[in-house]
C-alpha cells in the first residue's frame, strides 16, 4: 500500500495511485485499519477471493468487496479516475465543473457529471454541533434577475435564497432556504445556534430579530443601508467573503446550478470551506465516501433535469 503523506500534489497522487490495486489497497487501509470485517455479519472470520478483488465472509457466506456499500458500489470507473477527481474537487477552491471533468478525465459528461455528485453526497456534514461564540448570520440570492422592472422584489423573484451562518474562528454553513422570512430563519437558528451564544450579528433585515427569539438579547445589526460595515467587532464580513467565494465559483466554474442540485454545491462549499486548512483533506474525504452509501442516478434525477 502507497504511504500517505500530507499536502500531497497531484502528481504524487497520480504516482501513488497510478493503478487500481493501489487504489484499491489504499481504501482496505481506511476502511479496514485493523482486520477485514464482514459488513453484513460483523465476523472478521473472511477469506480472500484474490482473482475477483473480494472477499468470503466464512459465517454468513456473504461475498464482497472493500467498495461494497459505499459512494463507490456499482461504480465501472476505475478507481484511479475517482482519486484523481476527489483530489481536484478537493483543491479547486471555487470548484471543478463535470465538464472540466469530463474533458480531464476522458469520460462522458453524463459519468462525469454524476461522479461529481456522489462525491458532494460524501461531502454532506451530518450531526453538526451547535455553533457558538460570535456567530455571523446573512442571506444572499443566487440566480439572474428579472430586468425591465424596477420592483427589487420583481427582479429577484427568480433567485433563490442562501442562508449562511459563520462562526468565528469556527464552521461555515450554508442553506437553500425557501425565502428570507422570519420563520424560515428561526428554524436555521434553532438547528445551528448554541443557547449559550456570546452575539449574533446579522444586517439590519427586520426578519432577524424576531427569528432570533431569546437570543435577540445577544443580536447586533450593521446597517448597509446606510453604508455602515464595521463598527468595532460588529460586522458580517467573514460570512460576506464566503458568499463571495460561492459566487466566483457558480460564476467561474459552474457557470449554472439548478435549484433542484443547489443543496449540493452548498455542501461541496461549505465542505471545502471548513477544510480549508486540513492537511489530510483528499484522505478524510476518502474516508466519508467509505462511510456513505451510494447514490443512483435515477435519485439525482428524478425530478428535473440536473444542472
Amino acid at each position: 500500500m502507497p504511504a500517505f503523506k500530507p499536502d500531497m500534489s497531484l502528481c504524487e497522487v497520480l504516482t501513488k495511485f497510478g493503478d487500481n490495486d493501489r487504489c484499491r489497497a489504499y481504501l482496505e487501509s481506511l476502511r479496514w485499519p485493523d482486520k477485514v470485517t464482514c459488513p453484513k455479519c460483523l465476523s472478521e472470520k473472511i477469506s480472500h477471493i484474490r482473482d475477483r478483488h473480494q472477499y468470503d465472509c466464512d459465517s454468513c457466506r456473504y461475498q464482497f468487496s472493500v467498495t461494497a456499500g459505499t459512494i463507490f458500489h456499482d461504480s465501472h470507473l476505475p478507481l484511479t479516475k475517482w482519486f484523481a477527481t476527489v483530489y481536484l474537487m478537493c483543491e479547486s477552491r471555487k470548484g471543478v465543473s463535470a465538464n472540466q471533468i469530463k474533458r480531464m478525465m476522458g469520460i462522458s459528461y453524463k459519468t462525469a457529471w454524476y461522479l461529481c455528485h456522489r462525491i458532494r453526497a460524501a461531502m454532506k456534514a451530518v450531526n453538526c454541533e451547535p455553533l457558538s461564540g460570535t456567530v455571523e448570520m446573512d442571506e444572499t440570492y443566487i440566480g439572474g434577475k428579472v430586468h425591465g422592472t424596477r420592483s427589487w422584489h420583481k427582479r429577484h423573484s427568480n433567485k433563490e435564497v442562501v442562508i449562511g451562518i459563520r462562526q468565528r474562528g469556527g464552521e461555515l454553513r450554508f442553506f437553500h432556504a425557501e425565502d428570507a422570512k422570519s420563520g424560515t430563519l428561526a428554524k436555521y437558528v434553532k438547528e445551528n445556534l448554541s443557547g449559550d451564544v456570546d452575539v449574533v450579528v446579522t444586517d439590519e433585515l427586520p426578519a432577524y430579530h424576531k427569528a432570533l427569539g431569546e437570543l435577540d438579547a445577544r443580536h447586533q445589526t450593521v446597517c448597509h443601508s446606510a453604508g455602515e460595515y464595521v463598527r468595532g467587532d460588529i460586522y458580517t464580513n467573514t460570512v460576506e467573503s464566503a458568499f463571495s467565494l460561492l459566487k466566483r465559483g457558480i460564476i467561474g466554474s459552474w457557470h449554472k446550478i439548478s435549484a433542484k442540485h443547489l443543496p449540493a454545491y452548498l455542501d461541496e462549499m461549505s465542505f471545502r470551506f471548513n477544510n480549508r486548512k486540513n492537511e489530510f483533506l483528499f484522505r478524510d474525504t476518502l474516508l466519508k465516501m467509505i462511510e456513505s452509501g451510494n447514490v443512483e442516478y435515477k435519485e439525482l434525477t428524478s425530478e428535473s433535469s440536473a444542472a
